[in-house]
């Protein structure tokens, strides 16, 4: 089979379309035929070994840690698919990823695809929606009339944030740059800020902040001062550490997103509702996947692609 594969760490240089062993399932595993993959930011780090000591891995190494496809060989006692069952699955981060024409992975990680969008665009689900779940609902317990800031709601988790809070019946507001703005508000955000344009302030406390960009400590504070006492700042960047406040009851969390089967289930049969839309913004041939991860190093916002082998 073809796979995207890196042999040492590095720029996105090191990642290499080439040839590969089809894997074969082992005890509860199954082996997918691969619909499409996903970049993610992860991916970057990943590849670059900045991870490493959180997710080891062995080399070389097959990225996508996000899978739509078809079961098409069952590993010993792997109970609850079959073959020729479509699903989708957020992979381990250590074990070989997506970015290839077969993905073998544990059943447990998989769920039934939606059924109302195409199959390779549900790749573009699972990890980054699972993040935006338990951001808002584990983490900051989320509920029906709270108001709730999303910080970053431009970006891929974001846009699931947002449609996911206001569904929940929150009062949601979402910062964003001006070519996010449209975006933001089409997925449900009551009120939309600018944050290129001024200070992001709120007309009253949230009760709940939730921090997805890569800003600064001191930036991440001070947005932590419009959360009213007794609330909640959850923030998914560990670079930045995230601010609590003891003495007005202001509690941090930390997001660190986990598989999770029944709530990716739910997920799904809320895209199937209609109640969630996923969004893809590009899809990409698997020999080309070298080059998003070399314009993400450059720095430049990658918006949801999907990787088709």
């Amino acid at each position: 089979m073809k796979a995207v594969r890196f042999h040492e760490y590095g720029d996105a240089g090191v990642l290499r379309y080439e040839d590969a062993a089809l894997p074969e399932p082992g005890p509860g595993e199954v082996r997918v035929r691969v619909a499409a993959s996903t970049f993610n930011p992860v991916d970057d780090g990943l590849r670059g070994g900045w991870l490493r000591d959180a997710f080891p891995m062995s080399l070389p190494h097959v990225p996508g840690v996000e899978v739509s496809g078809t079961v098409d060989a069952l590993g010993p006692d792997a109970r609850g698919l079959d073959v020729g069952d479509a699903i989708v699955g957020f992979l381990p981060m250590t074990a070989d990823g997506a970015a290839a024409e077969h993905v073998v992975a544990p059943i447990e990680a998989l769920v039934s695809a939606p059924v109302s969008i195409p199959l390779a665009d549900a790749a573009a689900l699972p990890m980054v929606a699972l993040t935006a779940y338990q951001a808002l609902f584990d983490d900051a317990g989320l509920r029906a009339g709270q108001r709730v800031l999303i910080n970053g709601a431009g970006g891929a988790v974001g846009g699931y944030a947002v449609q996911l809070a206001r569904h929940a019946g929150a009062h949601v507001i979402g910062t964003a740059s001006p070519r996010s703005v449209a975006r933001v508000r089409a997925a449900g955000a009551d009120e939309v800020v600018d944050h290129t344009a001024a200070a992001v302030t709120t007309a009253e406390p949230v009760d709940v902040l939730v921090n997805l960009a890569r800003i600064d400590a001191e930036r991440l504070r001070e947005l932590s001062e419009l959360v009213r006492d007794g609330g909640v700042v959850v923030n998914s960047v560990p670079a930045v550490p995230t601010p609590s406040d003891e003495a007005r009851g202001v509690r941090a969390v930390g997001v660190l997103v986990r598989s999770d089967a029944e709530q990716l289930s739910r997920l799904v049969a809320m895209v199937d509702r209609g109640e969630l839309r996923v969004e893809v913004a590009e899809r990409v041939p698997l020999a080309d996947l070298h080059r998003v991860h070399a314009r993400a190093a450059a720095g430049e916002p990658i918006a949801r692609t999907v990787v088709l082998p």
